[in-house]
């Protein structure tokens, strides 16, 4: 994956100096603002119950939004926020996948970013920041998973409609680990680590 996301922002690096100059600069004291609907992908293999037998979380869709403030010309600092996800679980074995039950979570994200060409129409950037995950609504009622707290890493495309209305690309990784319980026994740790695919429009509010 660490390949993947390489090229990725090699290739919109060389885009985007290419560009450079051809769109309203970002500039520090600068608000990006962008809302769109995302994809929560978690990671297969979730919990390892028994061998052979490993829980599963489903991928969901739903709408977010994040708030960037850029503190200088290329750095910026941005929350991330959505509204809940819902996932099913489900326990896998030889003989196929049974629903257990499932589990709603908010993930609120703080990432401090890089921009590496505020001055281009393509603007691509990188983040790094702390995630802290509230899990919550599970079913069964026996079923308890607490909450989490993480990394976060992610990598975005900004590409200028006009001088303040852009278009957005994202990909963020979130570590989202939660110990599990049924009833009284320990299941162990829910490794859910996801990766959120993100598109949206954006609004910068200039200074």
């Amino acid at each position: 994956m660490s390949r993947h996301v390489r090229s990725i922002a090699s290739v919109a690096l060389v885009a985007s100096s290419a560009l450079a100059g051809t769109a309203a600069a970002v500039d520090q004291g600068d608000i990006l603002v962008r809302a769109g609907i995302s994809i929560l992908d978690p990671k297969s293999d979730n919990l390892t119950l028994s061998p052979g037998t490993t829980l599963q979380v489903d991928e969901d869709t739903r709408p977010t939004f994040d708030v960037t403030y850029m503190f200088r010309d290329h750095w910026g600092v941005e929350l991330f926020a959505s509204s809940i996800w819902k996932h099913d679980l489900g326990v896998r074995s030889a003989t196929g996948t049974t629903r257990l039950g499932e589990v709603s979570h908010l993930p609120p994200t703080l990432s401090v970013q890089y921009h590496f060409t505020p001055m281009g129409r393509f603007r691509p950037y990188v983040g790094l920041g702390v995630n802290y995950t509230f899990l919550f609504n599970e079913e069964p009622d026996a079923l308890g998973i607490d909450n989490s707290f993480g990394a976060a890493a992610q990598l975005g495309l900004d590409f200028d409609l006009d001088d303040h209305w852009f278009a957005n690309l994202s990909a963020r990784y979130i570590d989202i680990d939660a110990k599990a319980r049924l009833a009284s026994t320990r299941l162990g740790t829910v490794e859910i680590d996801p990766v959120v695919y993100g598109i949206n429009l954006g609004y910068r509010f200039s200074r």
